[in-house]
């Protein structure tokens, strides 16, 4: 290609400018290359403990940097250190911190010390945790490990900007969030990755959607050790989608191939790609192939034990900053060479000594920080010295830890607590300062590690505005599924930015009706169907949550929650913690269980949810009056949820509340429904009510029960009225649909442990669980599989009679 051309796709007017726009890529590249160097040497020199870099991606990361504009979007692989740092969304000294684990945000703004190196994002929550003005600047959404973790929301992300194109929405809706959906997404991803089965979920669903999405194949040729003959089709993936390439007559992706050395090549082809995507709204593929990884996958692995000497020889002289240097030589403008190897070794070795410049700045103030710890520790230890005599093993302790040259802060910690366990009679004034210390000390590492999970902003349910359900005095009574479906029109009316969509959602109005007619009144933009494929629906959701919008996704049952469970348990659950507060999706997922009957139809995987989606809020309403008031509390809310209907309640009759859209249901509650002075039994959603059919028998039996309502799992009774119950019955029995173990354990942890109940029992606690395999068919199945009336009723009664054997003898 020619300087003139090149020039011309630069938008260098002469060549002076040409030179200086190539000077300073080259100087990108080397300096990128020189930064993973570092890492490894820093984990191979014990002061980092793993590092993963993108060696061999730089050249490919400087065209595509070359399209990114204000506004638009990166969903992308830990191997972007060259395209973050040419976008301008991270330095090299950043990219150091977060390699040290230095938990300071302003230090490695992607995530506090959290995630490992090379895991990006830009903070996109000011302080009070709203959002900033996306159309000032370049945005990248959290970084995760899990291979194709990051490929899901993209579908949101892109469906957003045309969303904001339609002119559907009004602009509140696309205030800092978009300029007229001009917005491109980036999706980069390691051509191994490909055979997720979230990525093909995505191709096809991007297809479909013709989203402006531009998605990067990085292609070294392997996944680690194992080569591509085994992981793609055709061995590769530009081929092997050839099927969803857009025509004449279909729609579907552009996809584009090339060399990841070939530096004019990469600028042309990005710059077409982006150019289909921003100005037709269409998804495109580049697949880069022929990339090197010159430094192994990480500091865990050499290529050199799976790669033979011919292949190491083809990337090294293939090796894109090589490539570039060598095509840099030969470049020239009306017969003059712009560059000698001179200049470029200068431009090299500046790029080089800037890299460890930086290393040295980054180590230094992590350092500094371990440093001031341990040094303001060892000053409160010489009173302590004055007045005691220790074993050799905590001043060998104490003296390790004067000479640490890296002393982490657990090392001080460890050394303050076997002192302090050591003194059990130590009295006066230096054992209370020191512990006064640790206190604090540990409060403020506790914010620095454990803080974030849920949010903190205005828009937390503590903040939640509550109103009381308002009734007629005579109220209608209306089938379940009605209540929530007038309930979603009031939302609907009230909340522009409201989406509701999944499979059989839109033109049916789901599968249990309720939300029926809504699409005809608010349009196929508001409520809306999709294809079966449940980790695109919450990924869309994601995506769409991050752009302003507040999506409804619906899981049809319960038990097809766990096709979504990678991006729910890794990425919605995980984003505000591990991005210490700069990043959030609040999501509303909505899906149905329990009381049904089949293996698939009637699952209550309440346990595995709590466990892998800490930093959801789990619902379990018992009726649809409850459940709408968690609805109308969400919307105020900015927190991921999932919302778990009761799915044999929708055409049972409640009463229909007055004031819908606007009653809530507390998060974080319990409900007391029955007083009683024996047995305090917890459950939740509609086995709740299973239990409450059999008060009347009980009571007949002589036995009178508190019942409570957990209702919201995560967070669960934040007020401790499980407790407060307990000490008033002495006895606890939790009734739930799960396995054993399952929620009841949980459930359990949290009255005994958290609450303090094990100090008021006076017999063992009983959980009352389904059978640990899947819940067979039928109603003879269901009877077999779950608890049932008889089983609750005798179960209790067995608890009253060893208990008191005279008042209540064997049955």
């Amino acid at each position: 290609m020619s300087s003139e051309k090149i020039r011309s796709l630069l938008r260098a007017p002469n060549a002076e400018t040409l030179k200086k726009d190539l000077s300073k890529d080259y100087y990108l590249v080397s300096y990128s290359r020189e930064i993973g160097r570092i890492v490894r040497k820093e984990v191979l020199n014990g002061r980092a403990k793993f590092g993963i870099a993108g060696d061999g991606k730089e050249l490919a990361q400087i065209a595509l940097a070359k399209c990114f504009e204000k506004g638009d979007i990166r969903s992308g692989y830990y191997r972007d250190q060259t395209l973050m740092m040419a976008t301008n969304q991270v330095t090299g000294k950043q990219i150091l911190s977060q390699l040290y684990a230095h938990a300071d945000v302003s230090q490695d703004p992607a995530s506090a010390g959290r995630q490992m190196a090379c895991h990006f994002s830009t903070r996109l929550l000011d302080e009070k945790g709203e959002w900033k003005d996306y159309t000032q600047n370049i945005q990248s959404i959290a970084d995760l490990s899990p291979t194709s973790g990051q490929i899901p929301r993209i579908l949101g992300l892109g469906l957003a900007s045309k969303f904001h194109r339609s002119n559907k929405f009004p602009k509140s809706v696309s205030d800092r969030f978009s300029k007229n959906g001009n917005e491109v997404i980036f999706g980069t991803l390691g051509d191994a990755s490909t055979s997720q089965g979230s990525f093909l979920e995505f191709i096809n669903a991007a297809a479909v959607l013709q989203i402006p999405v531009v998605m990067s194949i990085w292609d070294n040729g392997y996944g680690i050790s194992v080569p591509k003959k085994y992981q793609t089709a055709k061995e590769s993936i530009s081929k092997a989608l050839r099927g969803f390439e857009a025509d004449q007559d279909h729609k579907g992706f552009d996809i584009f191939s090339v060399k990841g050395w070939d530096y004019p090549a990469l600028i042309e082809t990005y710059q077409t790609a982006t150019s289909l995507a921003r100005k037709n709204h269409r998804p495109v593929l580049v697949h880069v192939e022929e990339m090197t990884q010159p430094s192994s996958h990480s500091t865990s692995s050499d290529h050199r034990m799976y790669k033979e000497k011919k292949q190491l020889e083809w990337e090294h002289a293939f090796d894109c900053v090589r490539k570039m240097e060598s095509w840099l030589l030969d470049l020239e403008d009306k017969g003059t060479l712009l560059f000698s190897k001179q200049s470029l070794d200068d431009v090299k070795a500046r790029a080089i000594s800037q890299a460890h410049s930086d290393r040295k700045d980054a180590f230094t103030a992590y350092e500094e920080g371990l440093c001031a710890l341990r040094n303001d520790f060892v000053s409160r230890l010489e009173d302590f010295f004055g007045d005691h005599t220790f074993s050799d093993e905590i001043n060998q302790s104490v003296a390790g830890l004067r000479s640490s040259p890296l002393p982490l802060r657990s090392d001080t910690y460890q050394v303050c607590k076997k002192i302090l366990r050591h003194t059990p009679t130590a009295i006066g004034t230096p054992k209370v300062s020191l512990k006064k210390w640790l206190e604090k000390q540990l409060q403020t590492e506790s914010e620095r590690y454990n803080s974030y999970l849920y949010s903190r902003s205005e828009k937390s349910f503590e903040r939640a505005i509550h109103t009381a359900i308002e009734y007629a005095s005579d109220p209608s009574l209306v089938d379940g599924r009605v209540v929530l479906q007038k309930n979603f029109d009031k939302l609907l009316e009230k909340h522009p930015e409201l989406l509701f969509f999944g499979e059989d959602v839109g033109l049916l109005g789901g599968v249990n009706r309720s939300l029926e007619g809504l699409q005809n009144k608010y349009g196929i933009h508001r409520v809306f169907d999709t294809g079966i494929r449940e980790t695109s629906i919450i990924g869309k959701a994601m995506g769409l949550s991050m752009r302003g919008f507040r999506p409804v996704p619906e899981i049809q049952y319960l038990d097809y929650i766990y096709y979504a469970l990678p991006i729910i348990a890794d990425d919605i659950a995980t984003l505000h913690y591990r991005t210490a507060g700069g990043q959030k999706a609040p999501i509303i997922i909505r899906t149905r269980g329990h009381r049904l009957e089949g293996i698939w139809h009637s699952g209550s995987p309440i346990g595995v949810l709590t466990h892998a989606a800490r930093g959801i809020y789990i619902l379990t309403p018992r009726n649809f009056v409850q459940a709408a008031g968690f609805y109308n509390t969400l919307m105020q809310c900015d927190n991921p949820a999932i919302v778990i209907e009761p799915l044999n309640g929708y055409r049972k009759k409640e009463p229909l509340p007055l004031n819908l859209g606007s009653f809530t249901t507390p998060i974080g509650k319990v409900e007391l429904l029955n007083r009683g002075t024996d047995v305090t039994v917890i459950s939740y959603g509609s086995t709740l009510n299973l239990v409450s059919s059999c008060l009347p028998e009980l009571e007949g039996l002589g036995i009178s029960c508190d019942l409570i309502d957990a209702q919201s799992i995560a967070p669960f009774d934040l007020d401790h009225q499980s407790v407060a119950s307990l000490k008033k019955t002495n006895r606890l029995v939790i009734v739930d649909e799960d396995v054993p173990g399952g929620a009841s354990a949980y459930l359990l942890q949290k009255v005994l442990e958290e609450q303090k109940g094990y100090n008021f029992l006076d017999s063992p606690p009983i959980t009352i669980c389904a059978k640990e395999h899947r819940p067979a068919y039928g109603s003879d199945g269901n009877y077999f599989s779950k608890p049932s009336a008889d089983d609750i009723v005798e179960t209790i009664y067995e608890m009253m009679h060893e208990s008191d054997p005279r008042k209540y003898p064997l049955l």
